[in-house]
């Protein structure tokens, strides 16, 4: 039991079947440099307090940074036994310095610390994710850049509806990861709270100073109840619900240029380095990458789920359930991060195949709502005019014709005197030009957004 950080109330050794079962070494390794330079900031602190006197702080500081040094080149022996990567990093210490090594806990509890280790780790993932995003954004902005010319049918309920330009569409998705983006920093914002000195619940009769550590990790602020620090995982539900946001922001995306690729739609062809073929039949080019990352939004919004079942019904204040947080943050975090490469990779080698959607880009009415609002525009009662171009497209279906192709006759029966300037509106090509409203598809709208965004993200 001399190994173990609680052992001195416990006469038998822990049975090796519960070791395994109550181990987290195996993932929250991970957590190594969080927990090395929380650390050292703590033994600081108990330095300018007197708890440690100034060499001894040195010195462990030191030996903490040669242990990470052998941790990050592999030399380091990890063991079930250990439980924790806490433990483990406190344990060689130990070996290291003696009784020195074993000053270090003062003050504090695995509680806190492994609070403080998450917090710090989340917020370099927080960091990272908005450094991704803002990457996605660019590749998304040079896509409407090189397609500003193109335009696309758009849908609602996966029917055609009206025309957008290709730039609008690139550019509705910088927006949803902006909103990605403000989320996660609305979040960094009560991550960084520093837990160190709340100890396991009550906090502690020594006299340390919270602030200096804080001051040191880059905390803004400290927390101020020591009973709600260590149960506290409300960050940690938080920052995987943005995860689970980004994924399905993602997973929305890959289904569009699922259907794009396929020869029905052929928007576009996928890049072979981002697609995989058959067993069985040659000719197939599948987009694998595409559909995993549709598929792992599953996956990410079911971390979201283990979190909130996880500390439901806890009591006040630490219980040994959390340990099971870091498996679903650590897990939607890697998976939310590599999507975001490989999004903004496809993205940037990915071309929308012009001609063919051009070639059926008259199908399916798409000037039909804008020759609405034109007759709006002649005096025609908004429901009178819906009905009227309603009457008219099933007139075209009758005759297999374009809006455009119909006689004067036929809108001049909607409202006299109306044909002489509906053609004007009429092809989606007009269609798209009648636009003016702010944030629309107008291209001189798309235009300045694109100015915008260029300097946003310059």
């Amino acid at each position: 039991m001399s190994q173990k950080t609680w052992g001195g109330r416990f006469t038998t050794a822990t049975d090796a079947r519960v070791e395994a079962y109550t181990e987290s070494i195996s993932y929250d390794r991970r957590l190594f440099r969080q927990d090395i330079r929380a650390s050292q900031a703590h033994a600081r602190m108990l330095a300018e307090v007197g708890l440690l006197t100034e060499s001894e702080a040195e010195q462990i500081g030191a030996a903490l940074d040669r242990i990470g040094e052998r941790i990050e080149q592999g030399d380091f022996v990890f063991s079930t036994a250990l439980e924790d990567i806490h433990t483990h990093i406190e344990r060689a210490l130990i070996e290291e310095l003696g009784d020195v090594g074993r000053k270090l806990h003062t003050a504090r509890s695995r509680n806190d610390q492994v609070i403080t280790d998450v917090k710090l780790w989340v917020r370099e993932a927080l960091d990272q994710l908005d450094a991704r995003l803002v990457e996605l954004q660019r590749a998304l902005l040079d896509a409407a850049k090189r397609h500003r010319d193109v335009i696309l049918p758009g849908y609602t309920h996966l029917q055609r509806a009206q025309p957008v330009l290709a730039a609008h569409y690139f550019l509705a998705y910088v927006e949803k990861y902006q909103r990605d983006r403000e989320r996660l920093a609305d979040c960094r914002r009560r991550v960084n709270v520093l837990p160190l000195g709340a100890a396991a619940l009550a906090g502690t009769s020594l006299p340390i100073d919270r602030q200096s550590v804080a001051r040191q990790l880059g905390f803004e602020a400290v927390a101020t109840n020591s009973l709600d620090v260590s149960s506290d995982r409300d960050f940690l539900l938080e920052f995987v619900f943005d995860l689970s946001l980004i994924a399905v922001h993602l997973g929305g995306w890959a289904e569009e240029w699922i259907l794009w690729a396929t020869t029905e739609f052929s928007f576009l062809e996928l890049p072979d380095a981002f697609c995989t073929g058959s067993s069985i039949m040659p000719h197939k080019k599948n987009p694998d990458v595409l559909e995993l990352m549709r598929g792992k939004t599953a996956r990410v919004v079911a971390n979201l789920q283990h979190l909130l079942v996880l500390v439901k019904g806890l009591p006040l204040a630490y219980n040994r359930d959390l340990q099971e947080d870091k498996v679903a943050l650590f897990d939607a975090f890697d998976t939310v991060e590599l999507s975001l490469e490989l999004a903004a990779a496809l993205l940037r080698q990915t071309r929308l195949r012009n001609e063919v959607i051009a070639d059926k880009l008259e199908d399916g009415f798409l000037d039909a709502t804008t020759l609405m609002e034109y007759c709006i525009a002649q005096g025609v009662p908004m429901r009178a005019a819906h009905e009227a171009v309603g009457k008219l497209v099933r007139l075209c279906e009758q005759r297999r014709c374009r809006l455009a192709d119909l006689p004067a006759e036929a809108f001049d029966s909607v409202h006299p005197g109306l044909s002489s300037g509906v053609y004007k509106v009429l092809g989606v090509a007009n269609a798209l030009a009648a636009f003016r409203s702010l944030g629309s598809t107008a291209p001189a709208e798309v235009e300045r957004q694109l100015e915008v965004w260029s300097a946003r993200l310059a």
